[in-house]
Formats: C-alpha cells, sequence, structure tokens
C-alpha cells in the first residue's frame, strides 16, 4: 500500500481488538447463490454514532441470511477506522470523509508516513448536508454570509472542508466572514442557539437544530439552487463527492416542502483497490438482497437503497466488483462510468505527483515542517494539468 507505515504511537490491534463488538446468529437462512466468507471484520465509526448503527443493522441481516459471522472495529477517530482497512486487519470499513481525505493525500493523510491511499467504494449511505443559521441572522441566501460570523472547528477537517465548499458556492472565502472557532461540532451548534455565530455547519435533524427552531431565534437552511451550474461547479472543484439533493426532514422541512442540498455518503463501505473482484462483488449482492431486512431496523437505513447508494458522486471510484453487480441491475450508466474514469485519472496524476514529491524530498532531505507546504503545491500543479 502506498507509503503507509505505521507508526507506534497507533495502538495494538491486539490491545484495540479487545474492544471489538461481535454479531453472530445461531440459525442461518439459506443464502442463495451469494457466496460470502465464514467471518468478515469490519472497521466503522465508534459505539453511539448513527455509523455504528448502521454497520450493525447490515451485519446482522447478513448474519441471519448467509451465516456469517460479523466482527465490527468501532473507533472515534478518522485514522483508527482507516488504518485497518489500509493494513488488512480488516475486509472493509463503514468510513466517511477521511475516504476523500486519503485518496488525495490531504490533510492528516498529507503526512509523509501516509501518502495517497488507492481506495474503492462498494456503497454509501446517502445524506445530505448544508449550513444552519439562526432566522434573526436575515441569511437568506448563501451570498448574505459576507461579514457574518461563520463557525469553524480547529481540528475537524470534514466538517470544515464543507464550509469551504459552500463559502464556494457562494464565490466567497474564509476572507469574507468572521471565523469563529469552536471545541466540537456540538459546540458550534449550541453557538446557534447561545447567538454566539450566525451560521455552522450541520446536518438538518439533529436535536439542537430543532431546539433553535423552537427558540426565539428561529432556524433557516440557505438552500443551494439546483440551477445555479456555477455556484455548483465552484463548489463541487473543492468538494467532488457532492451531488444535488433534496431534503425532506428537518425543522419546517417536509416531502412537500423540501429544500435543495449537497448530497453525500456517510457512512461509506470503503475496501481497498485490490479487494477481491468476486469478494466485492458478492459483497455488494448480498448488501442489495437483504435491504429488505435492513432497511426496518433504524428510520436511518432505507436511504441505502441500490438505486441511491450505488452510485456517483461518491469519495474514492467505486470498485469493480461492485460496478460489475451495479451494472447487472441496471443502476450503473454511461454517466457513471465517465464519473468513474475521470476520478480514477485524477487519483493517478495525485500518485504520481506524491512519487515525484517524495523522491524530491528525500534527495533535498527535506525537513518534516517544510514537507506540507511542498507538497501540497505539487499536488496543486498535478491536478491543474
Amino acid at each position: 500500500m502506498r507509503h503507509f507505515t505505521l507508526k507506534g504511537s497507533i495502538l495494538t490491534f491486539t490491545a484495540i481488538f479487545s474492544f471489538i463488538f461481535f454479531v453472530f446468529s445461531g440459525s442461518a437462512l439459506a443464502g442463495g447463490p451469494v457466496s460470502l466468507p465464514k467471518t468478515m471484520l469490519w472497521s466503522c465509526y465508534d459505539v453511539g454514532s448513527t455509523g455504528y448503527v448502521q454497520a450493525s443493522a447490515i451485519a446482522d441481516a447478513l448474519v441471519k441470511t448467509y451465516g456469517t459471522r460479523i466482527r465490527l472495529l468501532p473507533s472515534g477517530t478518522s485514522i483508527g477506522r482507516l488504518t485497518p482497512v489500509i493494513t488488512k486487519k480488516v475486509g472493509a470499513g463503514f468510513l466517511a470523509n477521511e475516504v476523500f481525505f486519503a485518496v488525495e493525500g490531504i490533510y492528516d493523510f498529507a503526512a509523509t508516513h501516509w501518502g495517497p491511499q488507492d481506495l474503492r467504494v462498494v456503497l454509501g449511505h446517502p445524506a445530505t448536508v448544508g449550513l444552519t443559521t439562526p432566522k434573526v441572522a436575515g441569511i437568506r441566501t448563501l451570498k448574505d454570509l459576507k461579514g457574518k460570523r461563520v463557525a469553524y472547528v480547529p481540528g475537524s477537517d470534514t466538517l470544515n472542508v464543507k464550509v469551504d465548499a459552500f463559502l464556494a458556492f457562494a464565490g466567497l472565502t474564509w476572507d469574507d466572514v468572521k471565523k469563529v472557532e469552536f471545541a466540537s461540532y456540538a459546540a458550534s451548534l449550541k453557538g446557534l442557539i447561545e447567538g454566539k455565530v450566525d451560521a455552522a455547519v450541520s446536518s438538518s435533524g439533529p436535536p439542537l437544530i430543532y431546539q433553535l427552531a423552537s427558540s426565539p431565534k428561529g432556524c433557516y437552511f440557505p438552500p443551494f439552487p439546483h440551477d445555479d451550474s456555477e455556484g455548483w461547479k465552484r463548489m463541487q472543484k473543492v468538494c467532488p463527492f457532492f451531488r444535488r439533493s433534496l431534503e425532506v426532514v428537518g425543522p419546517g422541512i417536509t416531502k412537500d416542502n423540501p429544500i435543495e442540498r449537497p448530497g453525500y455518503m456517510y457512512p461509506i463501505i470503503t475496501v481497498l483497490a485490490d479487494a477481491d473482484f468476486d469478494w466485492v462483488y458478492n459483497f455488494v449482492k448480498a448488501l442489495d438482497e437483504t435491504y429488505p431486512m435492513y432497511k426496518k431496523a433504524h428510520a436511518i437505513m432505507p436511504p441505502w437503497a441500490i438505486e441511491g447508494s450505488g452510485i456517483p458522486p461518491a469519495d474514492a471510484p467505486f470498485h469493480e466488483g461492485a460496478i460489475k453487480y451495479l451494472k447487472e441491475r441496471g443502476v450503473w450508466k454511461p454517466e457513471h462510468t465517465a464519473w468513474n474514469n475521470d476520478r480514477l485519472e485524477h487519483l493517478r496524476k495525485v500518485q504520481k505527483a506524491w512519487d515525484k514529491a517524495m523522491e524530491v524530498a528525500e534527495d533535498k532531505k527535506m525537513k518534516s515542517k517544510v514537507w506540507p507546504e511542498f507538497w501540497s503545491k505539487e499536488r496543486a500543479k498535478a491536478i491543474a494539468d
């Protein structure tokens, strides 16, 4: 795997596996033509997260249908979830935007012991995200953010890169707004209620958003008009995994009164690019065939329907084994192949640029503190070509 070395600071997997969550069943039903291994290990978000709930529900369905024992390896950090995928300790990860950061070699993955990782998507749970504002802030369009206070969470790259993209949609940057730092995602949402900030990135349904909506400040979700092609182009240049989506759940939001928002995937079932073709094919087939079981497990599960979870854009290209099944189901279209090929070519440029940059750094005995800026410039040049 590309340039990854396991550092001593990372917990040993012997210790980590003492916290593994076991999902198993004593009586399995016939699995039909699907062929799965007797045991599978998946990494996922930590206990209590919606990502963990979703992985558990899917695991339970596969156990009951095919008799496969599933072990979940939960972690509260992107490195903790991705490391066992990269080192082949698990077959798949139920991940988030760390997939995008990893394949691009940015943020945490710009470190010399990481670099661009060759990952592929199997399926991903469609969700939406955007900015939430108090009604009293007077922000009706994203351009109204100029001069306003916008939440920033140091160390939370997955939140902050989305704000970068939202500002780009409006033709703005952080220089056009007032950055207000918060210790966590939850703290930034509380900041909306407490009047400390005018806009924060969020989904539309957290309890704190409903609390804001019921307060005297009220709640508003600035739309991302689907017909604003230039805005979408600017936003997708920053976050190419965004798609045009409609949100139908949240304060003041219904199926009859939806809002136009960016869609993305969370969690994303992710494997290595060299994952066995037949295994991935059977895996995605099993995920599709057991959907009627796990879609009822929790209110958050229905979007896993393959018509939405099996199409780009996504944080990385789709695996060929998944694509084969998606084509057989009639889900995968020529435009999806074009998107996948474009992303593969893009990632080849990034990987080639990394190799070249590493050679230069070694020849010049470049100090680690100089590397991040050097790599950022080399990567930008490569993808601009």
